[in-house]
């Protein structure tokens, strides 16, 4: 796991990893923050705002983020809102052209030993 000496994980740019989404929660853990560990085998690490297009995407390579599964207490991911998505999908969708858009400051660290960091920062929304 990538934490500082206070235990925290640390997002792409090297500070605090902040909160991706409460509404609905995301996260392997569902803390609201793509953190990371040894159980999360998908690594869902990367904070995205979906689009329409993205979601649309997705779910025909059968990741369905939209649907909600009540079963699940999972809502449904809308366009606009925020979730961790696995980086080897954030890679999947890179190359085909339909990568969502990207919260660098609430994205984990972890997500660069798959994506480079210039390829995130062409996506991300958080960048001055």
């Amino acid at each position: 796991m990538n934490r500082d000496e206070g235990g925290l994980q640390r997002n792409v740019l090297g500070g605090p990893l902040g909160v991706c989404s409460e509404a609905p929660v995301t996260g392997f853990f569902r803390t609201g923050c793509c953190d990371t560990g040894p159980q999360d085998i998908g690594r869902h690490t990367v904070c995205i705002v979906a689009s329409e297009e993205f979601l649309a995407f997705s779910k025909a390579r059968g990741n369905d983020l939209s649907t909600p599964m009540p079963e699940y207490d999972f809502p449904g991911v809308q366009p606009g809102q925020r979730w961790c998505l696995c980086a080897a999908r954030w890679v999947e969708a890179y190359h085909a052209g339909m990568a969502p858009q990207v919260v660098l400051n609430a994205t984990n660290e972890a997500t660069l030993d798959l994506i480079p960091l210039e390829a995130l920062k062409r996506y991300a929304v958080d960048l001055h």
